[in-house]
């Protein structure tokens, strides 16, 4: 059974009569329903009638509902309300804006608006790069998403994908101090894409975009970074590559493997998929063999976006023309950045010895990460709810902290590899085991390390 997770938590109110012992009657039910209690509270107590608080995490949806189902059918329980804790946290929006200067007398209006803000705006006309130094521009990012590829959702538009910018945003504040806003544009067209962010761009330090699908992503990235004299960085490309190659870099190390013999097998030649094959291939990776839904990755058709026609120049698979499952015979690494199970058991067991198996895909990955540890070494998904999670909240806090701080302009593949080495280093070789090859995204060393590799490698 999958496990509980607290993004499917509730919160129960329930009635009960004292002589019935509801606190052991919800507590048996709930146990027995396979949730998890994480609180349990008694809000009100009378003679005749006891009112409990119980939260607890489910599987998904369809689980909260059994688990109310099951209180309910106890005849002398009362379910009078359940609380999506999700769905609370939502409400309203999760983040805001707040002033960084009192505004209490008519002199504070005077100095941080009309008249003396007049100043400000004279001194930056006769000195743009003023805006810098006297704006939130320093430390202002962009969350752009057109909503056309929204975490596993698909395309649902930008109005359903502002909670996840909403999300993006509250990650660049708590770990980078980085005061991010969500951008989501009600058009999927490249160009209007594009002239969009060109034209508010004065107020950002950085672009970060997100959930923008493949091919056109590419397109985006590539011409806003011709375009605009701040970084422009697509998350989804480069942050999952980044963490990708500190998550390989250290499980290396465990098996006692080295990146430039090994045999790497992808599934997924998209962004992320292509993104990831850059900065292996940056980092020595000499075998690499990818598929995407057609099929083995090696030759170029009509039609082909730039970053495809990559893969294929530098992830020759050479005379091999086999299936996916004859590729996993004897390879070293798999990463899926693809679909759900598109490995077999069996294929895992056909890795060479010390194997390492990278299941990505998310909610549900390539391969049940329970049947792929008994036979890989080192096994990682894209869950919170499984060890060694490959999470780009360890790259894109600190990336930006970076770029702004240094005022860089441009990204390159050298500062995402460095990037990856600095958050590889944050795992000592004490703490380096199978569960363990990256650190936790609460580490507060990780930021910090990501930020100054940038810094240095922009030199």
């Amino acid at each position: 059974m999958a496990s509980t997770s607290p993004g499917y938590a509730i919160t129960i109110r329930v009635d009960g009569p004292p002589s019935a012992q509801p606190v052991a009657e919800i507590t048996a039910a709930i146990t027995a329903a396979g949730a998890s209690i994480t609180a349990l509270d008694v809000v009100e107590s009378f003679i005749d009638r006891v009112t409990i608080d119980v939260s607890c995490d489910a599987h998904d949806s369809e689980h909260a509902e059994r688990i109310t189902a099951a209180i309910s059918e106890n005849p002398l329980l009362t379910v009078r309300k359940v609380s999506d804790r999700t769905f609370l946290l939502h409400l309203g929006g999760k983040i805001e804006v707040t002033s960084k200067v009192p505004l209490k007398t008519r002199d504070d209006l005077s100095r941080a608006y009309t008249p003396g803000v007049a100043r400000i705006s004279q001194a930056i006309a006769a000195d743009p790069s003023d805006a810098r130094r006297l704006t939130i521009k320093r430390n202002t990012v962009a969350v752009v998403t057109d909503g056309s590829a929204v975490l596993g959702l698909g395309n649902i538009g930008p109005a359903a994908a502002l909670p996840v910018m909403e999300g993006k945003a509250a990650l660049f504040k708590r770990f980078a101090d980085v005061d991010a806003w969500p951008v989501c544009l009600d058009t999927q067209d490249v160009d209007e894409i594009v002239r969009t962010v060109q034209i508010i761009a004065p107020v950002y330090g950085g672009i970060n975009l997100e959930d923008i699908s493949a091919p056109r992503c590419f397109e985006v990235e590539r011409r806003l970074r011709e375009l605009l004299d701040i970084p422009v960085f697509h998350d989804d490309q480069h942050g999952t590559a980044i963490v990708v190659l500190a998550a390989i870099s250290n499980a290396l190390k465990f098996v006692k493997k080295n990146l430039a013999d090994s045999k790497i097998v992808m599934s997924g030649a998209g962004a992320a998929g292509t993104a990831v094959a850059r900065l292996l291939v940056a980092s020595g990776a000499k075998h690499i063999i990818g598929f995407d839904k057609d099929g083995l990755v090696h030759e170029t058709k009509p039609g082909d976006d730039v970053m495809r026609t990559w893969f294929v120049d530098n992830c020759d698979p050479g005379e091999f023309r086999g299936s996916l499952s004859d590729a996993m015979v004897g390879a070293d690494i798999f990463i899926g950045v693809s679909a759900p199970n598109v490995l077999t058991e069996s294929d895992v067991a056909s890795m060479a010895p010390g194997s390492i198996v990278f299941a990505l895909a998310n909610p549900e990955p390539e391969i049940d990460p329970v049947i792929a540890r008994k036979y890989a070494a080192v096994v990682a998904t894209g869950r919170s709810d499984h060890p060694n999670q490959i999470n780009n909240v360890l790259a894109f806090p600190g990336i930006f902290r970076g770029l702004l701080d240094g005022r860089i302009h441009k990204i390159t593949d050298k500062m995402l590899v460095a990037a990856a080495n600095a958050i590889a280093d944050c795992v000592s070789t004490d703490q380096l085991n199978a569960n363990f090859i990256v650190p936790s995204v609460f580490d507060p060393r990780v930021v910090t390390s990501v930020a100054a590799a940038v810094r240095a490698s922009a030199n």
